[in-house]
């Protein structure tokens, strides 16, 4: 129905991008020449430039090739990513252009850093600009052409869908109200069915009743229909089944809408497995696409800053080593995703048997919940509350993220000893990979009590974003820095 018809005009409107795009390069060619003459700017920064004509364009783009190859691809992926073709036909053009504007700016940038590592001498930076802008241009108009083809299509009644509703209860009159307030997307209600003899003639939110469940094979052949839609409580699958079959043969799609449950925080997706359809309950917002730029991120972030601060570990390893006792490292079991055990890694800031003196500082435990957190705990020498100030015992984590078996950012890994006292609602901070940072360490860490603790991870879990990642990562070099928050 209208999903089908989406995606087919969002691939429609990324090829004509791409075509939009690659037009501009060659169009941007002979209007830099034209400012260079008119600007009078004479050679400067045109080397690369040929004659004002089509085989000069030509020449000019078998010389700047990879430069298409990848700006092209790019800029279509990002507009995907940002949602400019999502509901392409209810945005408003505003909003459109606004997310196309975003994305060639990070385009433009990606396009000038390709030309600097690359060493593009000869190309101009100036015609970089104004290939940047003509696209912009390029895509603003094509975009304002696509909008007035959907209008006009819909206007004169083309591509219309025409739907027959089945069940006249409250979801079956908030479905119809759906269908009315987006009625650009082409959809038209042809009639309503409902198994209730009473209903029969009467009118459900304009819509007549046209029959019962057992006349849609009379209704097919009285009126055009595409698409039959069930929106039915779930006592009435079997009651519904003939009828399904009955479309089936006569080649009309149907689709069932059926209130099997109301989950409160997963977003409901429907897949399927080896042919077998699922409906799938997927409590964590980031997708699998973000996830895998997320593991990229670390893993190149970590292997630069474990190089970078090579230093930084030397100098603590030699503090402990001079200051106290003991193996350099300290090692503990924590809990991971959907609770898998590791071994996590930090620099050592407690006396050797720290562990075993736990249990008799217990009654000074400033945190509530089944953590301990203790200011003044006499067990931290005197370079591990230094090193523990500016969080710089964490640094050994880099290697669990290295691992993968830890995230930049997330959760912080828990014992799993805290993990069986937690209620049912603080477990789901597991189903996020645990981070090195998070929301909690850049808020005031041991000032914040152990349930806001867990409504910050849970909060994070929800509003999953890569920008978000970003932001918490800057905000951790002030906190560290500063040392803001630490005992």
């Amino acid at each position: 129905m209208v999903h089908e018809k989406e995606i087919f005009l969002i691939r429609m409107m990324k090829i004509s991008d791409a075509i939009v795009i690659g037009i501009a390069f060659v169009l941007a060619y002979f209007v830099t020449i034209i400012l260079k003459q008119v600007l009078d700017l004479g050679n400067f920064g045109f080397t690369a430039f040929y004659s004002f004509t089509l085989s000069g364009a030509m020449d000019f783009l078998k010389l700047h090739i990879w430069l298409v190859i990848t700006t092209i691809p790019a800029w279509v992926s990002l507009m995907s990513l940002d949602g400019v073709y999502l509901n392409f036909r209810t945005k408003l053009f505003v909003e459109t252009g606004f997310r196309v504007l975003r994305t060639g700016v990070a385009s433009l940038l990606l396009l000038g850093s390709m030309v600097f590592l690359l060493k593009m001498t000869m190309t101009s930076r100036m015609y970089v600009g104004i290939y940047a802008m003509t696209a912009y241009l390029g895509l603003l108009v094509e975009k304002a052409v696509w909008k007035k083809i959907l209008d006009y299509s819909y206007r004169q009644g083309y591509n219309l869908v025409n739907l027959l509703i089945v069940a006249t209860g409250h979801r079956a009159r908030n479905f119809i109200e759906l269908v009315k307030a987006h009625s650009n997307w082409g959809l038209q209600i042809v009639g309503v069915v409902d198994d209730d003899p009473k209903l029969m003639g009467k009118h459900v939110m304009e819509h007549e009743v046209i029959g019962r469940i057992r006349d849609i094979p009379r209704i097919l052949r009285e009126k055009v229909v595409d698409r039959v839609i069930f929106v039915v409580p779930r006592i009435w699958l079997n009651r519904i089944e003939p009828a399904i079959q009955h479309c089936e043969r006569e080649g009309v799609n149907t689709a069932v809408c059926v209130d099997l449950f109301k989950p409160k925080l997963a977003h409901i997706e429907l897949t399927s497995f080896a042919g077998i359809p699922l409906i799938n309950f997927q409590t964590s917002a980031a997708k699998e696409w973000q996830l895998f730029v997320k593991r990229f991120f670390d893993w190149v972030t970590v292997l630069i800053a474990m190089l970078l601060l090579l230093p930084v570990f030397l100098f603590i390893m030699l503090g402990i080593k001079l200051t106290s006792r003991g193996s350099i490292f300290y090692r503990q079991v924590r809990c991971g995703l959907n609770g898998r055990t590791f071994t996590l890694y930090k620099f050592r800031s407690m006396v050797v048997g720290a562990e075993m003196r736990k249990r008799a500082l217990e009654k000074q435990n400033e945190m509530n919940g089944p953590v301990f957190k203790m200011k003044r705990d006499p067990r931290v020498t005197s370079f591990g509350r230094f090193i523990r100030k500016f969080s710089l015992d964490e640094l050994p984590q880099l290697y669990n993220v290295l691992r993968g078996d830890m995230s930049l950012v997330g959760p912080r890994p828990a014992l799993p000893a805290e993990v069986d006292l937690y209620e049912s609602w603080q477990r789901r901070r597991l189903s996020m990979k645990p981070g090195i940072t998070c929301v909690w360490q850049v808020s005031g860490r041991n000032r914040i009590d152990f349930d806001q603790w867990m409504e910050m991870d849970l909060q994070y879990i929800d509003d999953f974003s890569l920008w978000l990642d970003f932001k918490l990562l800057l905000r951790t070099i002030f906190v560290v820095l500063t040392g803001y928050g630490a005992a």
